[in-house]
């Protein structure tokens, strides 16, 4: 009877052990297959303000106010260590990473000192780091990167600096990248979406339209729905 007892024991644990280890196996098939990167996505809570308000402001207060967070949620970037389904892109993300600690590292170098000029610059660099490396796990379409080198041009270069003629100067330009979004190829992965895509193209194209018809009156606001536009798109991707 106890040799029966026994036996039904050791069963028990075996099935136990046997059970905590096909746990621990589909938790590590699960982080292997998941190309979702935390620390990436984390970090965008202090790069949006700093990029979408204290920068167009010039308030290089809030940008040094900001150095210890971008400090804190940088060093769990530089750790992150990508999942296997993500292999073929980690020299890229190692590259990636080494540029966006030298921006992180120039940032806190500006943001010591007096120059705010320097700590702007900074802050631009910081950002567009930190936007290449989100580009090397949510790849955008050539055509988004195409309409994007215009728009980048126009959202931080012309409109702060009230250009109107030269924001109405590439109208054309704008819509043509546009209208060239909707004929981008997407990956299996996006086919459950394309129908939101071509949506969101279809409202970027027409927001493109009512930049080149804007007057002085109208075109801050106008570009920023152009803006606004291009982002809800671009989310589709990530």
């Amino acid at each position: 009877m106890r040799s029966v007892k026994v036996l039904f024991t050791m069963l028990a644990v075996f099935l136990f052990v046997s059970l905590a280890a096909a746990q621990d196996k589909n938790k590590d098939m699960q982080h292997e297959t998941n190309t979702d990167i935390k620390e990436l996505n984390d970090f965008h809570e202090i790069i949006y303000p700093i990029w979408h308000t204290a920068y167009p402001a010039k308030d290089c207060k809030a940008l040094r106010e900001y150095v210890t967070e971008v400090n804190e949620k940088a060093k769990k970037i530089y750790a992150v260590k990508l999942p296997g389904i993500l292999r073929e892109r980690v020299a890229k993300w190692k590259a990636g990473v080494k540029e966006f600690k030298a921006a992180v590292n120039a940032y806190n170098k500006a943001a010591k000192g007096t120059n705010d000029d320097a700590l702007l610059t900074a802050a631009e660099k910081l950002h567009g780091n930190y936007e290449m490396l989100v580009r090397v796990i949510y790849p955008y379409p050539e055509e988004i990167d195409a309409f994007h080198q215009e728009l980048y041009v126009v959202y931080h270069k012309y409109l702060p600096g009230k250009n109107y003629d030269k924001i109405i100067g590439v109208g054309d330009v704008l819509i043509k990248k546009a209208e060239a979004i909707k004929t981008a190829k997407l990956s299996k992965r996006l086919d459950p979406k394309k129908v939101e895509f071509e949506k969101a193209a279809d409202n970027l194209i027409a927001a493109c339209k009512d930049v080149k018809a804007s007057t002085k009156d109208n075109y801050k606001k106008i570009v920023e729905d152009m803006h606004s536009k291009y982002e809800k798109l671009t989310a589709i991707f990530e």
